[in-house]
């Protein structure tokens, strides 16, 4: 009688199938097909956690820029006075204080004229 180990090959499917839980037909209970699919999902999700950032960094630069330009200065400008005023605010502090208070907004840009 040949060895098996069945207790480590039954947990590794396991595995794989509960996280193609939600998947769309075969996907989600025939382990091959299953299988690929998790593979595949974890390289999106992979990439997608690149592109977060990427994305997150072009809104805040739009929220800036849009809150800027109601000052009369555009992004660019703002961006190059507040580095030559060595003042150290990134640009999700920025985007937040022109979206939700555009009071200190205009007080950071009031500084820099």
């Amino acid at each position: 009688m040949r060895s098996v180990n069945h207790v480590a090959s039954k947990r590794r499917r396991k595995r794989i199938l509960n996280q193609a839980k939600g998947y769309f037909g075969r996907k989600k209970n025939v382990l091959t097909v299953a299988k690929n699919q998790v593979e595949k999902s974890l390289a999106y999700a992979y990439v997608g956690r690149k592109l977060k950032k990427r994305e997150f960094r072009s809104l805040w630069i739009q929220r800036i820029n849009a809150g800027a330009r109601q000052y009369g200065i555009s992004y660019s400008r703002l961006i190059h006075q507040l580095d030559k005023s060595n003042i150290n605010l990134n640009r999700k502090v920025l985007a937040d204080l022109a979206m939700n208070h555009p009071e200190a907004f205009k007080a950071v840009i009031d500084k820099l004229k």
